[in-house]
């Protein structure tokens, strides 16, 4: 016997339509928020920023390749990391066919990453991926815009992402594969703690008149639109279906 709530076309469909309604109501709010990002008040990129590149060494106006948008995901790869954040990876599987279209529409999007440069490309070789990937080792880029942190924020301070801030590590209670941080720490060839010191973001930049400005950032859910699969797994009967580590890479030996 099913374990979901079973009708008739009928009832499918007036349930289908009172539906659509929400939807309808989802897609204007979502209109409403897309406005809203773009109508933030831009803040000007004063500091020199240095990154490495496929291209050499690179400011922040250069990686927008001559176009006036600059679309960054600040994607988890640490110094010390040996493979690229699991879950990262799936994100960064799904944008890496449309980055040519968003260069279309006068919109560059790059990954940026503290590892150093040669870590990058050979996991975006060992990935098949061909989006621009920047390295900012060495740089304030990630600290300044709340991807990376140090040991001393994390073990002292607490961390401050998405716009909170998180206890000191010694008082959170130990943390175990349930949530997933030691897992992805262990396929990131790290420890939970140096694995959570680097953290998921996306940030905006204009390029006007020789200047670069910040235009938004976001984190943690703030990401979920980007996840295409997302978008397609919770329109599935079952949606997420998230139970354990389900996240896939390109290993060679074909496992997780």
């Amino acid at each position: 016997m099913p374990t979901h709530t079973t009708g008739t076309r009928e009832q499918w469909l007036a349930a289908r339509l009172d539906l659509l309604e929400a939807e309808k109501e989802l897609t204007r709010q979502s209109d409403g928020l897309a406005q809203k990002r773009q109508e933030l008040p831009w803040v000007r990129i004063d500091k020199d920023y240095r990154f490495e590149t496929d291209e050499g060494s690179a400011s922040l106006a250069d990686l927008f390749q001559g176009r006036s948008q600059l679309l960054v995901y600040h994607f988890m790869f640490g110094p010390d990391y040996t493979a690229g954040c699991p879950a990262c990876s799936a994100i960064a599987d799904g944008f890496d066919g449309f980055v040519v279209h968003l260069a279309n529409h006068d919109v560059t999007l790059s990954a940026i990453s503290r590892a150093p440069l040669a870590k990058l490309q050979a996991y975006k070789r060992r990935m098949g991926w061909t989006f621009p990937w920047a390295s900012s080792h060495g740089s304030d880029f990630n600290f300044d815009f709340d991807v990376s942190f140090t040991e001393e924020q994390q073990r002292e301070e607490g961390i401050e992402y998405n716009y909170v801030r998180e206890a000191p590590l010694a008082a959170i209670p130990s943390r175990t594969t349930a949530d997933g941080s030691t897992t992805f720490a262990a396929m990131s060839g790290t420890d939970m703690a140096t694995y959570t010191r680097e953290r998921p973001g996306m940030s905006t930049f204009v390029l006007e008149d020789g200047v670069v400005y910040h235009a938004y950032s976001t984190y943690a859910r703030g990401l979920d639109g980007l996840w295409g699969m997302y978008q397609w797994l919770d329109r599935a009967p079952r949606g997420r279906n998230e139970k354990g580590v389900w996240w896939r890479r390109h290993d060679e030996n074909g496992q997780g």
